[in-house]
């Protein structure tokens, strides 16, 4: 099976299987989503979405979170991972957001990585998921996946997966794939134990075969 024959039979199931996905992560606009991403590295969204609606309240907007200290954010997401650093991030991209975007979240990926505690990663999310644009975020599930099924080849690094990605599926598709692949690593094709008897594109995995 050629590797395009995979992409397009890949496709085509999630697209029939699973016409709507989405981010798990909760928000109400793009600030909260901006906080709650970048809260979510190495980081379940199920402990996010736990930590954000307290945080919210009190800091319901860049303003509010520019003027607060790292310490006063740190006790509402302490029982995250790496609470002080990201209580650091988030003060440090909300002053960002204040003073070179007027508080309004940007749009470019180039952008959105100026601000603190924003990587490539978290600016791809930003792009696609509020501005619906064709930026694919790979994190450890995509990059898992892509891999393991055979959609990328020789791709060690999150940038080169990324732009292997990009280039074979259609842009207008890239924000819905983005979850498609999130959550099929998170439910189905896990990191230790794949659910390959109930996998829908098991036919078209690479991987598969070898575990007959």
């Amino acid at each position: 099976m050629s590797r395009e024959e995979r992409y397009r039979e890949v496709i085509r199931w999630f697209g029939e299987h699973m016409p709507v996905a989405e981010t798990e992560l909760h928000y109400k606009d793009p600030f909260q989503l901006l906080v709650a991403v970048i809260l979510s590295a190495q980081c379940t969204d199920k402990r996010v979405n736990g930590v954000t609606p307290a945080l919210f309240e009190h800091f319901p907007s860049p303003q509010a979170l520019a003027a607060a200290s790292p310490e006063a954010v740190y006790e509402y997401i302490k029982s995250i991972s790496y609470p002080n650093n990201k209580a650091k991030h988030l003060v440090g991209m909300a002053q960002g957001l204040i003073s070179n975007f007027g508080g309004k979240v940007p749009e470019e990926v180039n952008d959105l990585q100026k601000l603190p505690g924003v990587g490539r990663k978290t600016a791809n999310v930003i792009a696609s998921v509020v501005y619906n644009r064709p930026a694919m975020a790979v994190d450890t599930h995509v990059f898992r996946v892509a891999n393991r099924i055979g959609l990328t080849e020789h791709s060690r690094t999150p940038l080169a997966t990324e732009r292997e990605l990009v280039g074979h599926i259609p842009g207008e598709l890239i924000p819905k794939a983005h979850h498609w692949l999130i959550l099929h690593g998170r439910y189905v094709c896990t990191a230790r134990n794949p659910q390959c008897p109930v996998c829908g594109i098991k036919s078209w995995c690479k991987s598969f075969p070898v575990k007959k």
